[in-house]
C-alpha cells in the first residue's frame, strides 16, 4: 500500500508544482508548413491561369449575387430583365445588320470593296441592263464614266468622292457636256439614296453620254487666253 500511495502522492506533487512541457508553437507550424510544401501535397493544384478563372467567376458570381438582391423580384426579375435586354440586342442586330467599318462617306460615288476599272464597270451596267435591273445598271455605269475621267487624268482618283463632286468638277475640264454630267450625277443620287427606281431610258440616256464623253476632248486651263494671245 505504500508504493501505491507513494505514487499518488508523487503524481499530485508533480500536477501542482510541475508545468507540462508543451513543444513551442513557431517550430511546430515550420515543421507543418515545410511538410505540406512537398509536391506530393500540390499535385492536382489548379495552375495560375485555373486559379485566375476561379477568381474570376467568383467575382462574376458576386456580381450578379448582387444585382439580383438589387432587382426587383430577386433572382427571378434578374433573369426577366436579362432576356429583356437579349431581346432588345437581338432587334438591333436584325435592324442595323452586322456592323461594318468603312472609310466611305454616305453618299460616296463608289463601293468601298476595292478599285474597279471603268471596263469592269461597264461590264457590270451590260450584266444589270441584260437582266432588266436598270436601277444597279445606271449605278455600274455612272461609276464607269467617273472611272473613265480619272483614268484619262481629267479627275484626280478620290476615295470618297460623290456623284455631284465628280460632275461638278468634271464640267470644268468638258463644259460642253456640263449640264447632262449634273443631270447624271443626280439620276445616281435618287437611285442610290432617293428610293427611286431607273428605267430603261434613264439606263439608255447614260450609255450615250458615256459614248461621248469617251470622245471628248478636254479643254486645257489657259487655252482661250493662249489662243487670243
Amino acid at each position: 500500500m505504500s508504493g501505491a500511495g507513494g505514487t499518488t502522492a508523487a503524481q499530485q506533487a508533480t500536477g501542482a508544482g510541475d508545468i507540462p512541457v508543451d513543444t513551442p508553437r513557431v517550430p511546430a507550424r515550420e515543421a507543418a508548413e515545410s511538410e505540406l510544401s512537398k509536391p506530393m501535397y500540390h499535385e492536382n493544384d489548379p495552375n495560375v491561369l485555373q486559379r485566375g478563372m476561379n477568381h474570376f467567376w467568383d467575382w462574376v458570381a458576386g456580381v450578379f449575387d448582387a444585382a439580383a438582391g438589387a432587382a426587383p423580384g430577386g433572382p427571378a426579375g434578374l433573369a426577366v430583365l436579362a432576356l429583356i435586354l437579349i431581346g432588345l440586342a437581338a432587334a438591333l442586330w436584325w435592324r442595323l445588320g452586322t456592323p461594318k467599318r468603312s472609310s466611305r462617306t454616305p453618299d460616296a460615288l463608289f463601293e468601298s470593296d476595292g478599285p474597279r476599272s471603268a471596263a469592269q464597270h461597264r461590264a457590270a451596267a451590260d450584266a444589270h441592263a441584260a437582266a432588266l435591273r436598270w436601277t444597279e445598271a445606271v449605278q455600274e455605269l455612272m461609276r464607269a464614266i467617273v472611272r473613265s475621267l480619272e483614268e484619262r487624268a481629267l479627275l484626280d482618283p478620290r476615295p470618297g468622292r460623290t456623284a455631284d463632286e465628280a460632275a461638278t468638277e468634271a464640267g470644268r475640264a468638258l463644259p460642253g457636256h456640263a449640264t447632262r454630267l449634273r443631270s447624271a450625277a443626280r439620276d445616281f443620287d435618287d437611285v442610290t439614296y432617293g428610293g427611286r427606281t431607273a428605267g430603261q431610258p434613264t439606263y439608255l440616256a447614260l450609255r450615250t453620254l458615256d459614248t461621248e464623253l469617251d470622245e471628248a476632248k478636254p479643254v486645257l486651263p489657259g487655252a482661250s487666253r493662249g489662243a487670243a494671245g
